[in-house]
């Protein structure tokens, strides 16, 4: 095949995140959600977890220099369209993944991930303060569910009125939107996208589905998928939550506790 009749490659989304060895979070749900959408998916690994359906079992952070170099050794060849971090467990590699962020002129999709669907701590407590003073600065989007905001801001969350205190609460640490995501609220999946002056509800059906690892790292990557496609940001977070929603309405067993959503589901490849 003749250079000039290859196809052209397309979008490239980098992630930043840990690794889930049941494949349903992390690096490993950031892949397969960027598949499915279309753009060509990358990563850095932050940290390798063995983890299942009922927990996370261990974690071990891989060391600064490792993070670095894979964040350099993609960015600086092959180049990147948007740029999304998931798992970063301590202060030295949230303020590493910042600076090289930072550093890096296209958008970026922070998912503040400080515990996991299963109740673990991923985030040590003294990293908290370089999120808020380093990471979020630098991102285009931040993502955090309630229980990520109570602990980046204090602000508790119990409906949808206190939705619009907890956004201007994040905002204040700099990112340019911050997409605070209901899901633990009672009655439909609602969340709440604003930059301090455009706002947008999105809402979506609750499904009876308990079968939700994942989500968070879900639709982060699929914001940045569509940031890296030139999609506005309300346009991106709009796309990704249709995807989600279909993801978790396809969410299947696996294990003994809590299965995955089924990033697959547009493609009729997952558990559905």
């Amino acid at each position: 095949m003749s250079a000039s009749s290859r196809a052209s490659a397309p979008p490239r989304v980098l992630t930043v995140a840990g690794s889930d060895s049941g494949g349903g979070a992390g690096i490993q749900a950031d892949l397969k959600t960027m598949l499915a959408l279309g753009v060509h998916g990358m990563s850095v690994l932050t940290a390798v977890t063995a983890q299942n359906s009922l927990g996370v079992q261990g974690a071990w952070e891989l060391p600064v220099e490792a993070v670095r170099a894979q964040y350099r050794s993609v960015v600086d060849d092959i180049g990147v369209d948007a740029v999304k971090t998931g798992m970063l467990s301590s202060a030295e590699l949230v303020e590493t993944v910042a600076e090289l962020i930072g550093g890096t002129a296209v958008p970026s999709v922070v998912d503040p991930v400080g515990v996991s669907k299963h109740g673990d701590s991923l985030l040590a407590a003294s990293a908290l303060d370089s999120v808020r003073t380093k990471l979020l600065p630098v991102a285009t989007v931040a993502t955090p569910n309630l229980d990520e905001v109570a602990q980046l801001t204090g602000v508790e969350v119990e409906s949808e009125d206190g939705m619009r205190r907890a956004a201007a609460a994040v905002l204040a640490y700099g990112p340019t939107w911050v997409l605070i995501k209901g899901g633990h609220l009672s009655g439909d999946a609602v969340d709440f996208l604003t930059d301090g002056s455009e706002e947008h509800w999105l809402r979506a059906p609750r499904f009876d589905n308990r079968h939700t690892h994942g989500t968070g790292c879900t639709l982060a990557s699929a914001i940045a998928s569509g940031l890296a496609k030139g999609q506005s940001v309300p346009e991106a977070v709009t796309a990704a939550k249709e995807y989600v929603t279909g993801a978790i309405a396809a969410g299947f067993a696996l294990g003994g506790g809590i299965g995955p959503v089924d990033h697959g589901w547009r493609l009729g490849t997952g558990g559905a």
